[in-house]
């Protein structure tokens, strides 16, 4: 059951940019039970199952869904990977648990409500508000299925493992061997004969080769028609019936569709994303969370890159991936500001601003302005060069505010550092 798997697996494996999961995409993830809906409307063969939100609703389901079934498999929905292996705060080991049916109403009330740490979450957990109520199926084997984009490629890549599970990437190092990779031409669309090598990685043992190969095209056209940038399933299993089921689902769906993908994307949970991200999100900015103490503030994503890799140069650790972009507004430079000031873990922000066609005067103007709505409890760094930077200066040294100026990168990222172990200690 391990989600998220596959980034690691291709940093490994395929030479993909990047082994952080922040990166600078926003991707829509939903949780298990609605990926295994949408699966179940292109054909693909899940578990039985419904999701739940309340004890009350688990009684139905018991009595309505899964009248005859002698045992469950209860799962949290969180929008994170390693549940089986994580555990809640109150005590409970694992997020995902097979139980008699007169256990399920205990073992989904210790869940609901209740946060769970994970690899994935970081210390802080997920808030469980859902859990997934699946029949437990006889499972004869299980192997990994996904599909994704390579930019070696230009298009849809299928990988597929004849074994699957939680250690997936010790596998992908291990047994490289192992691993199946079927690039699909974007043009002709998946043939028989790609789809027939996905199968055959799998290695199935009772599984309809025929039956099977119709499952992987059908999860193609899932990926294509949905614009999907993900599709993991781990693990695909063959069950006693001789077909091959997902028992698993993780999608992951491109932002720039979501116009076309209107039903999809009213799916989103965003009391599961980061609320930092969520609230960027909505000022439309390109911002993604991190775990350091300088909080950054650029005009491009090159340049937001470069100003991050400095601050490390110098010891420090970025808050955030934070780009204004190049036309943006005061008010979403307000916006910014707020969004860099509520992180706690921020012992210092760095403004990096070479000015082109975004104006250094308005962004004077956002950082004052915000200053005015927001308490100012850390220091401030301000890089200003390029288009207005004069007026830009002008602005900030007449609101008084006490900043750090800096006249180039390594400068400002040198005393944005300093400023930062400054306030730490």
């Amino acid at each position: 059951m391990a989600r998220g798997s596959l980034g690691k697996l291709l940093s490994q494996s395929l030479s993909l940019a990047g082994k952080w999961q922040q990166q600078q995409l926003r991707r829509l993830n939903i949780h298990e039970y609605q990926g295994a809906e949408l699966m179940s409307k292109y054909g693909v063969n899940v578990p039985k199952g419904v999701a739940v939100c309340s004890i009350d609703e688990v009684k139905q389901a018991l009595k309505n869904v899964f009248p005859n079934e002698k045992e469950l498999v209860v799962k949290s929905q969180i929008l994170a990977g390693g549940r089986g292996l994580g555990t809640f705060k109150s005590g409970l080991k694992g997020g995902v648990h097979i139980v008699k049916a007169e256990e399920v109403e205990d073992i989904a009330g210790k869940m609901l409500g209740q946060i769970l740490v994970t690899k994935q979450t970081g210390p802080q957990g997920k808030l469980v508000s859902k859990v997934y109520l699946c029949q437990k199926l006889s499972l004869v084997n299980e192997m990994y299925f996904a599909i994704t984009l390579d930019r070696s490629s230009a298009g849809p890549l299928i990988i597929a493992c004849r074994k699957g599970g939680t250690s997936i990437e010790d596998l992908a190092e291990k047994f490289p061997d192992m691993i199946v990779k079927v690039p699909v031409d974007v043009f002709k669309g998946i043939t028989d004969e790609d789809a027939a090598k996905v199968v055959d990685g799998f290695a199935p043992k009772v599984a309809d080769r025929n039956a099977s190969i119709e499952q992987v095209k059908k999860l193609y056209e899932l990926f294509c028609k949905t614009d999907c940038t993900l599709l993991e399933i781990n693990p695909i299993a063959e069950t006693s019936d001789n077909q091959l089921v997902a028992a698993d689902a993780k999608l992951n769906f491109d932002d720039n569709a979501a116009f076309r993908q209107k039903e999809i994307f009213k799916l989103r949970d965003s009391s599961q994303e980061d609320p930092r991200e969520v609230a960027a999100a909505k000022a439309d900015l390109n911002y993604i969370g991190l775990d350091g103490e300088i909080g950054c503030m650029v005009n491009g994503a090159g340049l937001a890159m470069a100003t991050m890799d400095i601050i490390k140069l110098h010891g420090g650790t970025p808050a955030n991936f934070l780009d204004v972009g190049g036309n943006a507004s005061e008010g979403q430079v307000v916006e910014a500001f707020k969004i860099l000031t509520a992180d706690d873990k921020v012992k210092a922000i760095l403004v990096n601003i070479f000015g082109g066609i975004m104006k250094c005067d308005v962004i004077a103007s956002g950082i004052v302005n915000a200053a005015k709505q927001v308490s100012l409890k850390v220091p401030v760094v301000v890089r200003l060069e390029g288009t207005n930077v004069d007026q830009g200066k002008r602005i900030l040294k007449e609101s008084e505010m006490t900043l750090i100026t800096a006249e180039d990168l390594d400068d400002a990222a040198e005393k944005a550092v300093k400023a930062a172990a400054t306030l730490t200690v």
